[in-house]
């Protein structure tokens, strides 16, 4: 206890606890080297396929109808609050999905056919 420490090793002959190996393991395995892996690159401005017509959708009267047969979410005193909250987001984001088909022309209407389910 009265005697002064040797360079910080604490008299454990300089091993530092790494058994010799100097790679830090402590159980004496020794590191295995990583497996390098060449990649083929990809051309990325290859020519892609064709893609299919886009078909016509329909605007939901009621976008938040999922959502309410699967019952209030369960959160304890906040359920009707937080079920309103998750409704205001998917109407909204049926809203903005039903402009987005009208701007590029993918909306449906009446009189091209009756796509609802009513």
């Amino acid at each position: 206890m009265n005697q002064p420490r040797r360079n910080g090793n604490n008299g454990n002959n300089g091993n530092n606890g790494n058994n010799g190996n100097n790679n830090g393991n402590n159980n004496g395995q020794q590191r295995r080297h990583a497996r390098v892996v060449v990649h083929k690159p990809t051309d990325l401005w290859r020519p892609v396929p064709q893609l299919p017509e886009a078909e016509k959708v329909a605007a939901t009267q009621d976008p938040s109808v999922l959502l309410r047969s699967l019952g209030d979410p369960p959160l304890m005193n906040k359920s009707v609050i937080a079920g309103h909250y998750i409704a205001t987001v998917i109407e909204r984001s049926a809203a903005l999905a039903s402009a987005l088909a009208a701007s590029a022309d993918l909306l449906s209407t009446p009189e091209e056919g009756d796509l609802s389910l009513e």
